[in-house]
């Protein structure tokens, strides 16, 4: 699926985006039957009104929307994001630059997605394009196709999207961008020293895999990415509610974002030698499957006690984690899909992230604000690593007591992280539960533009 931009097009119908503030200026630049037709209908520049006004001929001539007065505190610049589902099918341009021409631009194109892969009719992108302003800026189209990408992973249901599917994509991404991936797969996890990747993954018939890819020049500074790729979670024998289990689909989120990240990163060609490692499993019910207290011993050479088997995504990420740490790299990012507690504490829209780099989560809070991908700091709290203690192994899973389960799950990979110069963790929710502008319910691709747009900043 393709961004709903177009090339220029000089007879994309204009959209004048509004507020009380602009409105009286405007009016008395439209024609007269412009004007006589918007009063005669009531038209008031209220947030996310809008009106098809026509030319004499009943022609559409262009389309008022109301926006929230620009430096207006909690002023959603995704506004624009309405716009694709309120439109007949056409081309489109903003008569005048936006204050905020890139994100409205991108509001715009991701309020366009549509996921009509299991629907008669197929994929409608493409009704509705924008042709960009100048000053959105020329990667705006690989980051919006980046989302998109994302969010088709998160949407597809895990009978389409198992381990070796999302390798496949993985696959071709590199390709497109000439990176090499690598796979080691099934048994051979543990030939290579990968044990908690394969002891969540080892029940299902579908063979977990840690999918490897790299890209860029060696000598670059090393950014390496590490995205959950859980592609569905029963819970293991730890097994889930049905109302805990019916979005589980999306438990892969975290895989589907850094991948979006790797796009965006090698579209652009930053000067990084980038990394992305995803362990893509599924954890299943089986004989097989790892029970309850089981001790696995890990990469790096803890010994982890499971303590619940549905803590499983930071069992794959510890394995990744280590494995990227020892090339020690300038920067290592994880997200994943992990916990409830994140959810609870900041809600679907807000992930938390930590790290113990307080330059890099300035300038990642400072990038979030910006880009409109909001993220929120949150602390490793060291006090707390005594909650990770087992009686029988280096360490447990999970933590005692049912508290601060978000923070001890980045306490927990954060012991897998030793030479890394920088390391961020991510806990995010990869989903939009409703609707809201640029962003239709479904999978949703949480971070990556912020990310993005901090290491365009250090890098690029």
């Amino acid at each position: 699926m393709q961004p709903a931009f177009a090339s220029n097009d000089t007879t994309a119908t204009p959209i004048w985006l509004v507020d009380p503030g602009t409105w009286p200026a405007l009016r008395g630049r439209l024609d007269l039957a412009a004007v006589a037709f918007a009063d005669a209908v009531g038209f008031e520049p209220k947030p996310g009104r809008h009106l098809l006004v026509p030319d004499g001929q009943g022609r559409l001539a262009g389309v008022l929307f109301g926006i929230e007065p620009s430096g207006q505190a909690g002023r959603d610049p995704f506004q624009p994001g309405r716009l694709p589902g309120l439109l007949p099918r056409g081309t489109y341009r903003f008569a005048e630059p936006p204050a905020d021409a890139r994100l409205a631009a991108l509001a715009f194109a991701l309020g366009a997605y549509r996921f009509g892969r299991y629907r008669d009719g197929g994929d409608t992108a493409g009704e509705v394009r924008l042709v960009p302003p100048e000053a959105a800026g020329h990667d705006l189209a690989c980051v919006a196709e980046a989302v998109y990408l994302a969010r088709d992973l998160v949407n597809t249901p895990s009978n389409d999207m198992g381990p070796a599917e999302l390798e496949e994509v993985a696959r071709k991404l590199a390709e497109r961008h000439g990176g090499r991936l690598r796979s080691v797969v099934g048994e051979a996890l543990l030939a290579e020293n990968l044990p908690l990747v394969h002891a969540v993954g080892r029940a299902s018939a579908r063979a977990p895999r840690l999918i490897d890819i790299v890209w860029g020049d060696p000598a670059a500074p090393k950014v390496t990415l590490v995205g959950k790729g859980v592609c569905f979670d029963t819970g293991g024998l730890d097994l889930k509610t049905e109302a805990a289990m019916r979005l589980m689909k999306k438990d892969m989120g975290g895989a589907a974002s850094v991948l979006a990240l790797a796009h965006m990163i090698m579209g652009r060609g930053l000067p990084v030698r980038l990394r992305v490692l995803i362990p893509a499993v599924e954890n299943a019910v089986s004989g097989d499957a790892m029970r309850p207290l089981d001790v696995v011993r890990s990469r790096r050479g803890l010994t982890v006690e499971i303590g619940n088997t549905d803590a499983e995504g930071r069992l794959v990420l510890a394995d990744a984690l280590a494995l990227a740490d020892e090339e020690a790299p300038d920067l290592l990012i994880d997200m994943g899909t992990l916990t409830g507690a994140a959810r609870v504490a900041l809600g679907p829209e807000l992930p938390p992230f930590y790290t113990d780099d307080d330059a890099l989560a300035h300038d990642l809070a400072r990038h979030a604000a910006a880009e409109h991908d909001p993220v929120w700091r949150l602390p490793l709290w060291r006090p707390y690593e005594s909650m990770l203690d087992s009686k029988v192994a280096d360490i447990n899973n999970v933590g005692t007591g049912g508290f601060a389960g978000s923070i001890l799950c980045a306490l927990f990979l954060a012991r897998f992280v030793a030479a890394a110069k920088s390391f961020l963790h991510l806990d995010i929710y990869a989903w939009t539960p409703s609707a809201r502008p640029g962003r239709p319910e479904g999978g949703e691709c949480q971070a990556a533009r912020a990310l993005y747009a901090l290491l365009c900043e250090r890098y690029g």
